[in-house]
């Protein structure tokens, strides 16, 4: 009888390769479509108001609305990925915000847009949780944060696409192209997801009616080996669950860590959408022609592409210290943005530095939570972070609605957009801090492996005093 093959062995010792490739880039454009669907309404924000003749600070609950969304989408289908797999949820999602943008081309006013945004939003946040938790899944150890990384910075060069739609294309087609192309990208994406997209192997070992997937799945991922048809695979043992529910997620050492990545999440969230959000109107409104505008507003996606590339490299290393470290960069950048009498070419090189910091920071969150987390709740514990987020993401479009109402002045703005990223500066610290002194050390692969190791301890415990 052959001796079980251990799943982990399997996943953690293959070469970077067709597989891992193949992953990496139907993930990022996924990652992709969501990005740019995240900012489109941004985008057309300026050439809506002139058309529906409606005042700037007006477009604040439409801005959250996709955001509110994303708060129920990325626990529900978070969950929806555990129970029934990442591949089935990552479809699902970009289905669900595929339609909900094609359906803003046919909105007559501000409050259908709001309906669908809210729609869209639903998809994009299921997309997220199950997208990190498959890559973390599928990837090699040794390189799965950067995997995860480059995975997401897709989300930073759609995100960058809505600003030359608004420069070159919406002047010529009218604000409905930025939602045609955001609403067919995803369908087109989602179809070739279908084929193209493997499962999780930790998922399907444990689906006794997908077995052959399973076997066809390592057999692609390492092609290096010849995998038998009565081959067994084990995976190593994980710890019982200790509580019930979001309980999960809150034991031994997360019972800190996790509350403190939602706050990173918040505040790296809030900033990033008051500015994502408000800067087309603002720019707008303060005489920079549309190509300026888009240019500018680009800047700020690819530099948080850059920033993301940096985290790449970084982050399995260092740890919360890297992201620390862009949070505290990402104040003076922000802040300096709306320093009056600066030339475009200085705004411009601002805006992408804080883009930098902002989604930079954001990146290794959402790395960090992928890698964190045991297996059996990762795309909970991931999703419940997103989620958890979306209240700043939410309110970072609705304060800045209600400041540009107050008719704050805008060097001001930008010295409110960035007191979220002093708090979150705060917290990444206190995980790095606490990654040190409990956890010993930075290094992320270790403090997963203590994470695990901790939480198996005390469910041992839990069953002895059973």
């Amino acid at each position: 009888m052959r001796e079980p093959l251990n799943l982990d062995t399997l996943v953690d010792e293959q070469k970077f390769g067709r597989f891992n490739l193949n992953l990496l880039l139907w993930s990022f454009l996924a990652m992709m479509a969501d990005g740019y669907d995240i900012s489109a309404l941004a985008s057309a924000a300026p050439e809506l108001a002139r058309s529906w003749h409606i005042p700037a600070k007006t477009f604040g609950p439409a801005f959250s609305a996709s955001l509110l969304g994303i708060l129920f989408g990325a626990p529900l289908l978070g969950y929806f990925g555990d129970k029934f797999g990442r591949k089935r949820a990552i479809i699902s999602g970009c289905l669900i915000y595929g339609l909900g943008t094609l359906a803003t081309v046919w909105a007559a006013n501000l409050d259908q847009v709001t309906a669908v945004r809210f729609v869209t939003g639903v998809g994009i946040g299921g997309l997220m949780p199950n997208t990190i938790a498959l890559n973390a899944e599928l990837a090699p150890k040794r390189l799965r944060a950067t995997l995860i990384v480059l995975m997401f910075t897709g989300i930073t060069m759609g995100s960058g696409l809505p600003g030359y739609i608004q420069a070159w294309l919406i002047p010529r087609y009218g604000w409905q192209i930025m939602f045609w192309i955001g609403g067919l990208a995803p369908l087109v994406v989602a179809v070739a997801l279908f084929f193209t997209l493997p499962e999780s192997v930790r998922f399907l070992v444990s689906q006794a009616d997908r077995r052959a997937e399973l076997l066809a799945t390592i057999r692609r991922l390492r092609s290096d080996l010849s995998i038998a048809e009565d081959a067994q695979f084990v995976s190593a043992p994980g710890p019982q669950a200790i509580g019930s529910g979001i309980g999960q997620i809150f034991g031994g050492a997360l019972a800190w860590i996790t509350p403190l990545l939602w706050g990173c999440f918040t505040t790296a969230l809030m900033a990033n959408f008051f500015i994502s959000s408000w800067l087309p109107l603002i720019l707008d409104g303060s005489g920079l022609t549309a190509k300026q505008s888009g240019i500018a507003i680009s800047s700020y996606h690819y530099g948080g592409t850059i920033g993301g590339l940096l985290v790449s490299v970084v982050l399995a290393r260092f740890g919360f210290v890297a992201i620390a470290l862009l949070f505290l960069l990402a104040i003076p950048a922000i802040a300096a943005i709306g320093v009056p009498g600066i030339s475009y070419v200085t705004m411009t090189s601002l805006v992408a530095l804080g883009g930098f910091c902002t989604l930079g920071a954001q990146f290794g969150n959402n790395a960090a939570s992928g890698l964190l987390y045991p297996s059996a709740v990762r795309s909970r514990g991931v999703g419940w972070a997103l989620g958890i987020g979306r209240f700043g993401s939410i309110a970072g479009p609705l304060l800045g609605g209600i400041l540009i109402g107050l008719k704050v002045s805008v060097p001001h703005l930008f010295l409110f957009a960035a007191i979220p990223m002093a708090v979150g500066s705060i917290c990444s610290i206190g995980i790095a801090r606490l990654c040190q002194t409990r956890l010993g050390g930075v290094n992320l692969d270790d403090v997963s492996q203590r994470i695990s190791t901790e939480r198996t301890r005390r469910s041992h415990l839990c069953s002895a005093d059973e």
